[in-house]
């Protein structure tokens, strides 16, 4: 068996979780009809992508009953639900966030700019900007922006304050949000999606009912939504159960850790860089990474923010690759350093992105239901930007189901043309091949992405692979070695920036995440170090060679979803627990 020297190489695909995706979390028989809850339209997740859905089609529905239609009418008591596992919309939502303006304008027109910072989910308009390669731990060199990073005119938000707004939006207008519900399992009757249950609630470590119990219930709709962000819980299952991947590349995955800071100085320009420092370019630890920091002013306080965090592609194969630890290293370079000088940490958080763009995007529909924003893969990993695709998505998600319900039409499959040609099949078919070529490592792949990037995705021509990132074999190397100690003020440990999310899960809550206990030391190390809540374990006594116990401490889980990328899986807490993100 390899051993802890880091000489043996082990994939943790070859140690999967004790799960049965299909069998657990799809239910093929309705609960009594005097039991279940019927609703018009079911949405799974309180996320921009969602909540932009609803927004949507709740518009829709009341344009047409304004002259005259009788849609929203045939739709019942209850014609959108939104299902929210956090405590509020947007608790568990995270990005950088730079984005483009366009479909938020579209989606809500009456709004200008300054109304979004007035609202408080907009810190400013892009004006300047840079980007600086970093070789080493002490240099910056400023470079030309490549067209990915080009942000003029963009904005800076928080998505987490956004779904907060758009939720008061989506109950003005008559949805019923559901948060604090997890939905556990997607209800399929006769080859199509009828619904979603919800989770139990009050259940113990052990799964016992406790005083405070109450079962779940089946959520019945004429069309569902699954917008569940990074590794939908249920999208996964749905995407098996309907051969939605047939032909398409498996799916890939990046981690991202921010921090928000309130510094003394306002930082004037938005700022990436693009490495090699601090990762290792060595195409043996297969590392890829990026920064961003942003400027944010709080119109409603007045403050100085800065938004900075650090993205991993979770592909890299030394099991000691930290993303939160390497946003603490990062923050020691001097470019950095000066930005944060006097100023405070006011929040962190952390959360995995879909990296595979648009050859890993699977069919969007299926009888009874559709994909939308990340639970589709909708994301330009290249340029960093997602969350206009999800607006976006949403916006034609609601379209296609108001003209299904208006036409008695039992079929979505308007909304995969609508993708197909909007700006984010548009946008994501010309970065189609930029990320695959750094599989072979920075220096042999950089040429190629670089190739990709100035050609729009013709050369290299073709369809570009991808393999599965928990089948690459990790070993136990040196990147731990760089790591800096935190000092509370500066530099942080994974616990205390738990404690700063406002994560609430309970001691006693069952164990939503599955892995194997007992695994080669490789693997463990992996999940150890790749986690940014110190969710796993090793004991101290745990042998050094062979395999060892993995410890789960999943109250810590702040729902970032990586595990699921290195061979464990992450399934819904009971609603209510998490994080409760405000600013990211």
């Amino acid at each position: 068996m390899a051993g802890h020297n880091g000489n043996g190489k082990v994939a943790p695909a070859a140690y999967p979780p004790p799960v049965d995706p299909q069998a657990e979390f799809i239910k093929r028989t309705l609960d009594d009809e005097e039991e279940r809850i019927d609703v018009g339209v079911a949405i799974v997740g309180g996320g921009t992508a969602g909540l932009a859905t609803a927004n949507r089609l709740l518009q829709l529905l009341a344009d047409d009953a304004a002259g005259g239609g009788d849609v929203l009418e045939r739709l019942g008591e209850v014609p959108v639900a939104v299902i929210e596992k956090a405590k509020v919309c947007g608790g568990h939502n995270l990005s950088g966030a730079v984005v483009r303006p366009g479909p938020l304008e579209e989606l809500y027109p009456d709004l200008t700019r300054e109304d979004w910072r007035k609202e408080g989910w907009a810190y400013g308009e892009v004006h300047k900007e840079a980007v600086y390669m970093t070789p080493t731990s002490k240099h910056a060199i400023r470079i030309p922006p490549p067209p990915p990073f080009k942000n003029h005119g963009n904005e800076v938000i928080s998505v987490s304050a956004l779904a907060r707004y758009q939720q008061r939006l989506a109950e003005e207008a008559g949805a019923y949000v559901l948060t604090e519900t997890a939905a556990t399992q997607l209800l399929v009757e006769d080859g199509r999606v009828r619904g979603v249950r919800s989770g139990d609630k009050g259940r113990g470590k052990d799964g016992e009912p406790l005083g405070n119990f109450e079962p779940g219930t089946d959520i019945t709709a004429q069309f569902t939504v699954l917008a569940e962000g990074c590794w939908g819980h249920l999208t996964g299952p749905a995407i098996r159960e309907f051969d939605l991947a047939a032909g398409a590349e498996p799916q890939t995955w990046e981690l991202g850790v921010k921090e928000v800071w309130k510094v003394a100085k306002p930082l004037d320009r938005l700022i990436h860089t693009i490495g090699p420092w601090p990762v290792k370019i060595s195409a043996k630890y297969g590392q890829i990474g990026g920064t961003w920091i942003y400027p944010m002013k709080d119109e409603k306080t007045g403050d100085d923010l800065v938004s900075i965090g650090f993205v991993v592609d979770l592909d890299y194969a030394d099991a000691t690759t930290s993303a939160h630890d390497l946003l603490q290293q990062f923050k020691l370079h001097p470019l950095v350093k000066k930005i944060l000088e006097g100023g405070e940490r006011v929040g962190w958080g952390a959360k995995a992105l879909p990296g595979g763009g648009y050859w890993s995007m699977p069919k969007l529909t299926m009888p009874g239901a559709l994909l939308v924003g990340d639970s589709a893969g909708m994301v330009d990993t290249v340029a960093l930007k997602g969350v206009h695709h999800c607006i976006k998505s949403g916006i034609l998600a609601g379209e296609a189901i108001f003209e299904a319900l208006k036409s008695g039409k039992t079929s979505l499959e308007s909304y995969e043309d609508a993708v197909e040609e909007s700006s984010i099949g548009k946008e994501l078919y010309e970065v189609r091949n930029t990320r695959q070529p750094f599989q072979k490592g920075f220096l042999r792949g950089g040429p190629l992405v670089n190739l990709a990037i100035v050609t729009k995705g013709k050369l290299p021509p073709g369809k570009l692979a991808w393999h599965k990132q928990d089948q690459k074999p990790m070993f136990i190397g040196k990147t731990k070695d760089g790591y800096p100690k935190p000092d509370g003020k500066y530099t942080f440990d994974k616990l205390s920036s738990v404690f700063i999310t406002g994560n609430a899960t309970r001691d006693d809550a069952p164990n939503h995440i599955r892995v194997r206990k007992s695994v080669p030391r490789e693997v463990a190390e992996t999940w150890r170090w790749m986690c940014p809540a110190g969710v796993y374990e090793i004991p101290e006594d745990a042998p050094e060679h062979g395999n060892v116990d993995v410890i789960v401490n999943y109250t810590n889980c702040v729902q970032c979803g990586a595990i699921t990328a290195k061979g464990g899986r992450l399934t819904t807490p009971e609603g209510g627990d998490g994080p409760l993100y405000q600013q990211t």
